[in-house]
């Protein structure tokens, strides 16, 4: 169990103190883990940016992923949805609906300056945790395309198979927890408040 966010953070920087000193590039997930990149990103002497990915909806039931997409259109779709028979229409009305967001989220997010570029760097993809991995899947394989020296997925908590599966995208995998019962991200920390986007803009520097 952790606290809050912030905690979990701490935690992971310490596992990740290989990599102090060495400038990485720590990339968060929006947006509950943007206070965590925020933080690893100091412990580690490295650079805080985000990678914008959002995950697909199932039909009728949005807090269920089928899949994720990331900013160019690219999309992963996770095993149990190639078994549920889905309207093709939907998915791709659903990734036009997530990419505009996406858009308008890195207009917002980072208006005065492009992404940090990962290639040729050590890239730190954090989120708060993994359920189905497909998010952090779409951010790995954005990633990947673009060439970073070394690629790691950190999170604090994730399902041991979802572990096993987003290991396949990047090399290597730092992970604090892996229950067997798992439910939900948030039943692991005592506090687990939304982040707006005023404290993502504002945390990473955009005026």
């Amino acid at each position: 169990m952790f606290i809050d966010r912030i905690d979990a953070a701490r935690r992971l920087a310490q596992a990740l103190s290989e990599y102090s000193g060495r400038n990485p590039l720590v990339l968060a997930i929006p947006r509950g883990a943007v206070p965590m990149a925020k933080l690893i990103a100091e412990e580690l002497g490295g650079e805080v940016d985000v990678v914008l990915v959002r995950k697909l909806p199932a039909p009728g039931n949005p807090e269920f992923a089928i899949g994720a997409v990331d900013e160019t259109g690219w999309t992963y779709l996770a095993d149990h949805a190639r078994g549920m028979r889905l309207d093709e229409r939907y998915i791709e009305q659903e990734k036009a609906l997530q990419v505009e967001l996406m858009r308008r989220r890195r207009q917002q997010y980072t208006p005065v300056r492009p992404p940090i570029d990962p290639t040729g760097r050590i890239v730190i993809v954090v989120d708060d945790g993994l359920a189905t991995g497909s998010t952090m899947i779409a951010a790995l394989h954005a990633i990947r395309a673009r060439g970073p020296a070394r690629l790691v997925c950190a999170v604090p908590v994730a399902p041991s198979e979802t572990i096993d599966r987003v290991g396949q995208y990047c090399d290597e995998v730092v992970c604090l927890d892996t229950p067997f019962s798992f439910y939900a991200v948030g039943q692991f920390y005592q506090k687990f408040p939304q982040i707006e986007d005023d404290e993502v803009i504002a945390l990473l520097g955009a005026k």
